[in-house]
């Protein structure tokens, strides 16, 4: 058998819309699996019971290597008609392993993530997770300026029907197959919110994705604040950071709101990067495999700035956003504002495989600078403010990081009280000669 060619990319976020980084590799296959392997689908099959058997990082108990040898004798024994059947044993091999954050795409649904990671979308703007225990789909946060989000869809709802399709046993793939579509072409999804079922009719769009949002605020008593919306951990989230801080250093901020809020992750090598702008010193993440390894990223001492900084965030914080929350407020950099983040503490890498197919399987987990697990039970806020669902649904666009948005008030509220109590003068503008121009202009670390 030939060897195929592989793409591993490193994911800390959920959905379909995560971004990643690519890494050149190459396949590998034990001799004995020449006599069992005569066909194409087959050899696909057991290049992803490969990936799982070297790089899976067991969190559910259902794994062990006897019993997954046992499943590849039993599935490569088999006879398969044509690559929809081997597909469909491959989905079931994974979901064996009870992980949601383990999963197979067909070539279709892998080229749809690469478009994804392209930072352009074609649908209602939302992302997905299935729920561990549950097994239903839930939105973890609507992308702002979407059709979703204009039509009122939140955080935690669970989608029950498209266009009048169950759910129930659905994959957030299968889910992303019925919802996305050609832009103008419409989808009815129909959601339950706590007791309440709504039947939410949308049109499909096209849907850039920004990375970064910024802008100065300024208090009632005359501060200058720099505001901050981060949205996704894409390829361009450090480049489009590094830009805003720089240009808000230039205005003299005298302190900072970083908006993470609805951020459902990305790039894990994203989020490192942005807490390097953030952080001079200290622990930003440790990765742990099955085998123990642990890697330990840190700060390189080229913060773009010392000003204070307030950290929102919410349930839909997930991932990527947690790594840098997590970071910020272990190391005494920020103080969180806002409710208690997702709680998605596990790393994935996303491999194609020979055919044009693909998949993502957890690899491992994530410790913030404390050493805290925070898998399923998220990071609580250092100041808890929630917001009501009626404040939700009156918020417009227009509003959020401004004093009419709830959580934003506190937030600039708690920066201001910071800057009182350290007597801040106002930033100094950004200087291009300073130590900080390396990372101000991209400098490889």
């Amino acid at each position: 058998m030939s060897r195929g060619s592989t793409s591993i990319l490193v994911l800390a976020g959920l959905g379909a819309c995560a971004a990643a980084a690519v890494v050149g590799g190459e396949w590998l296959m034990a001799p004995s699996a020449a006599s069992l392997i005569t066909d194409s689908p087959k050899e696909v099959m057991d290049q992803a019971w490969q990936i799982v058997f070297r790089d899976y990082l067991d969190t559910t108990g259902n794994y062990t290597p006897e019993q997954w040898r046992k499943l590849r004798r039993d599935l490569l024994a088999k006879t398969y008609g044509n690559t929809k059947e081997s597909y469909e044993a491959i989905r079931g091999m994974l979901g064996t392993l009870n992980d949601p954050y383990t999963r197979f795409m067909d070539p279709r649904e892998f080229k749809e993530m690469q478009i994804d990671t392209s930072g352009e979308l074609s649908g209602v703007g939302i992302q997905l997770s299935l729920d561990k225990d549950t097994k239903e789909l839930v939105v973890v946060s609507p992308i702002d300026g979407s059709p979703a989000s204009r039509a009122g869809v939140l955080p935690k709802d669970v989608i029950i029907t498209i266009d009048g399709k169950s759910t129930k046993g659905m994959t957030t793939e299968d889910a992303v197959k019925l919802i996305r579509g050609q832009a103008g072409t419409k989808v009815t999804l129909q959601v339950r919110r706590k007791n309440q079922v709504l039947d939410m009719p949308l049109t499909r769009d096209r849907i850039e994705l920004h990375a970064v949002e910024h802008q100065v605020n300024t208090t009632p008593e005359g501060m200058k604040v720099g505001y901050i919306r981060l949205k996704q951990f894409n390829a361009n989230a450090s480049k489009d950071m590094r830009a805003a801080l720089r240009d808000l250093e230039s205005k003299g901020v005298q302190g900072y709101v970083l908006d993470l809020r609805s951020n459902p992750g990305g790039l894990l090598v994203a989020s490192i990067e942005i807490a390097r702008q953030w952080l001079d010193e200290g622990i930003i993440v440790s990765t742990k495999t099955r085998d123990g390894i642990r890697d330990v990223r840190r700060a390189n001492g080229r913060a773009l700035t010392k000003a204070p900084v307030v950290i929102l965030v919410n349930e839909g914080s997930a991932s990527a956003s947690e790594i840098l929350s997590g970071a910020l407020q272990d190391n005494k950099r920020g103080v969180l504002v806002g409710q208690k983040t997702f709680g998605k503490g596990l790393v994935q890498s996303v491999r194609g495989l020979s055919d044009g197919s693909g998949m993502t399987v957890t690899i491992a987990k994530y410790l913030t600078p404390s050493g805290r697990d925070i898998h399923k039970h998220g990071i609580k806020p250092d100041v808890v403010v929630k917001l009501s669902e009626q404040e939700a649904k009156s918020l417009k666009l227009e509003e959020i990081g401004t004093r009419n948005d709830p959580q934003y008030r506190v937030a600039e509220n708690t920066l201001v009280k910071q800057l009182r109590t350290i007597g801040k003068t106002p930033a100094k503008p950004y200087n291009p000669s300073s130590a900080n121009l390396p990372a101000a202009l991209g400098s490889t670390n």
